[in-house]
């Protein structure tokens, strides 16, 4: 039982290690590409007015995707390579075409759906139908048996990797928020048979979160949804149903919420999450 236990212990280290090396492989592409024309569609100011690159957001994905891939268990697989790159790529589109002028005004769930009564299908549209998509497919591929059960599974399983996904990237307006937060909630759920699934994506936050700390790079929507997709997947292999009922709930709760409150007034007027929230940032 030991060794059994020393053994994954060992292989959740080494993909968390991997994770971290190809992340902070990719960022250093990401930095050779900056300053060329073929990064410039991904520079942006951030809150704070300094310069950034959105570039760090297609390094964590594909970083975090790749050892998800490596370490989900056979059944998880191939579900893993789907949300992650399918997220990822929406994601991308989004921090693309959604920072034209006309898409200006189509920001959350009210401005998607008020594009498209107006007529428009939103960048953010786009997003989160093919993020909707991946989940959906990603249920049948790890689908649980069959009957009234099987479908309750597949209703719980979209809804955590499509509303986890939307989640981590609410998160993102600030300097390592949401990578701290995916790295939590990774740590959380190394355990178990499906834990090697997040250890590579947990390697490659803690990899890419330096430079998002130092305000040279941002997440953005391709990847922050990348790798919430990938904690969702993690979430939805929970065994007991009633968890994953009650993290589904909480998800859609926070997302429900952000449409009237503000995540950061909330953070910097809670102690404890102001003072993590504010750890390794550079001063406003």
């Amino acid at each position: 039982m030991t060794r059994r236990s020393d053994g994954g212990a060992r292989r959740r280290a080494l993909l968390a290690l991997g994770g971290g090396i190809a992340a902070r492989a990719a960022l250093a592409g990401a930095a050779a590409l900056t300053t060329r024309p073929a990064g410039a569609p991904w520079r942006r100011t951030n809150y704070a007015g300094r310069p950034v690159t959105l570039l760090g957001g297609p390094a964590l994905a594909l970083a975090a995707t790749a050892t998800a891939a490596a370490g989900a268990p056979a059944g998880a697989r191939a579900a893993a390579v789907l949300v992650g790159t399918a997220s990822g790529l929406v994601g991308a589109y989004d921090d693309l075409a959604g920072a034209r002028p006309e898409q200006a005004r189509d920001k959350g769930l009210a401005g998607h759906l008020a594009a498209l009564r107006a007529g428009r299908v939103s960048a953010g549209a786009v997003k989160v139908a093919g993020i909707g998509a991946a989940a959906a497919v990603a249920a049948l591929l790890t689908r649980r048996g069959r009957g009234a059960g099987a479908l309750l599974d597949a209703v719980l399983t979209t809804g955590l990797v499509a509303g986890t996904a939307n989640l981590v990237n609410l998160l993102d307006l600030r300097p390592g928020r949401a990578g701290k937060a995916a790295a939590l909630v990774a740590g959380a759920t190394l355990g178990g048979p499906a834990g090697t699934l997040v250890a590579g994506p947990l390697g490659a936050t803690l990899g890419t979160l330096p430079a998002d700390l130092d305000e040279r790079v941002m997440l953005g929507d391709c990847g922050a949804n990348a790798v919430g997709a990938l904690l969702g997947l993690r979430l939805a292999e929970l065994p007991a149903r009633p968890a994953r009922a009650a993290l589904l709930a909480a998800v859609v709760a926070l997302t429900l919420a952000s449409e009237k409150v503000s995540f950061t007034a909330v953070i910097d007027a809670t102690p404890g999450l102001r003072e993590l929230d504010r750890l390794g940032r550079r001063p406003a």
